[in-house]
């Protein structure tokens, strides 16, 4: 993948960087992984008193975190319709409280730290379903969220209507990371290599823990949980655009494969081109296409795309990593939405790890139900990825990799995993670079 294809987020602010562990030691509580979730888990463990750690096996925000979009909102396309439907009222109000938890948080934190936080309003919209939007408007009332339908001017296509909030938030993510992780205890370049119950051992020593938390986007344990068959990943393209149009508010398609809009300094940021990992999809094409027709004058100054591990229920994976590892912990699944669901992972994984109840545990736990239609489809792309007979194949379970013409990447349609052309590893649940790539 070319070197140019950067987010805006990393193109101006300087990186933050910590040492490599040199020496074995042992810490109450470790955190794997160095991106949103985990180094907020680990600020809000440290800033309590707690003994904890964080290793990464790159450098912290290198993976999902940096080519976010930023969006600070409770809003997480049309679920709450759904969700009142599939699990109560009242599950779907803690869901929506847990979210709204997770904003004030931010906006507390950002009061301090230089990060381009802004109060926006956040809309999601549907290009033929007014309908589905007013549904969605009742269902955010029912709940105590205060929510109106909107036919949202200022975007320069015709929808059908939308669902506005108001008062959530957009940032800028590694400004804000880089300073909360500033004194807090992080080993980079520190790769975990083997776990075992309570001892970690890792390419610089081992660590011994009495808790552990895996915030590696996707987790890395196959054998407990069954994760690869509760996620799928999926992935979306950003590009940043001088001379458009800009919008005051935050937008986002309720269809997956939809354009989402926000700001960023004088930068219109666009995305879209959705599709899941190692499947055919619009990619950037699809939003220069759009750019050409509906800003005739804008120019492209940043390109990049970002995956997302998506779950069975639109609800993430945070608490115990499954029934037989109670020390073991996760944090997944944030369903495109890992600002605020970072921020929430903090929150009950902070009480968990302590051995206190959290009110937000049964919403999120891993352990609950599989039974849902996604499960099927997802065992059908396993099943098609292990019987397709091509190589290369996935070194972590055995599928059938698929080549991204647009990434120049080969991706896994299975869990996500994916590799450069020279096999080097971009993205997890593979741990390893793949050794036998031939383009």
């Amino acid at each position: 993948m070319s070197d140019h294809i950067k987010s805006v987020w990393e193109k101006d602010v300087p990186q933050v960087r910590f040492d490599a562990l040199t020496e074995n030691k042992s810490t109450e509580v470790l955190i794997i992984g160095g991106g949103i979730a985990g180094i907020l888990c680990t600020y809000k463990l440290k800033s309590a008193g707690v003994d904890c750690m964080l290793v990464e096996a790159a450098e912290i925000c290198g993976g999902i975190t940096k080519n976010t979009t930023a969006k600070i909102t409770l809003q997480h396309g049309l679920i709450y319709d759904k969700m009142i439907r599939r699990f109560g009222e009242n599950k779907t109000r803690l869901y929506a409280e847990a979210q709204k938890k997770a904003c004030k948080e931010y906006a507390r934190l950002c009061e301090n730290i230089d990060c381009d936080y802004e109060t926006k309003d956040s809309y999601v919209y549907s290009l033929n379903d007014r309908k589905k939007i007013a549904k969605e408007v009742t269902a955010l009332n029912c709940i105590g969220v205060k929510s109106e339908f909107s036919d949202a001017k200022e975007l320069p296509i015709k929808i059908a209507g939308a669902v506005r909030v108001k008062d959530q938030a957009q940032f800028h993510p590694l400004e804000f990371l880089y300073t909360i992780a500033k004194g807090l205890p992080i080993y980079e370049h520190t790769k975990v290599v083997e776990l075992m119950p309570h001892k970690a051992k890792t390419n610089h020593g081992e660590i011994t823990y009495k808790k552990l938390i895996i915030a590696t986007h996707f987790p890395m344990l196959n054998k407990h949980g069954l994760y690869p068959l509760k996620l799928y990943q999926h992935r979306s393209y950003v590009i940043a655009l001088t001379g458009a149009q800009n919008v005051n508010e935050m937008y986002v398609d309720e269809c997956d494969t939809g354009l989402s809009f926000r700001s960023y300094g004088d930068l219109l940021l666009l995305g879209g081109g959705g599709h899941r990992t190692g499947k055919q999809g619009g990619c950037w094409q699809e939003l220069e296409d759009f750019a050409r027709k509906y800003y005739k004058n804008a120019e492209i100054v940043a390109k990049w795309a970002t995956q997302d591990c998506m779950t069975l229920d639109d609800v993430p994976y945070i608490g115990q990593y499954s029934k037989s590892m109670p020390d073991v912990f996760v944090a997944t699944g944030f369903n495109k939405w890992g600002m605020t669901n970072a921020m929430v992972a903090a929150d009950i994984l902070y009480d968990l790890v302590r051995g206190k109840s959290n009110p937000y545990t049964a919403v999120f736990d891993p352990s609950r139900t599989v039974l849902r239609p996604q499960l099927a489809l997802n065992a059908f792309e396993s099943t098609i990825g292990l019987l397709t007979p091509t190589a290369p194949r996935c070194p972590h379970l055995g599928c059938a990799l698929k080549y991204n013409k647009a990434e120049h990447t080969w991706d896994c349609p299975c869990h996500g995993s994916r590799f450069r052309e020279d096999g080097e590893l971009i993205d997890n649940p593979a741990t390893d670079d793949h050794k036998s790539i031939s383009n």
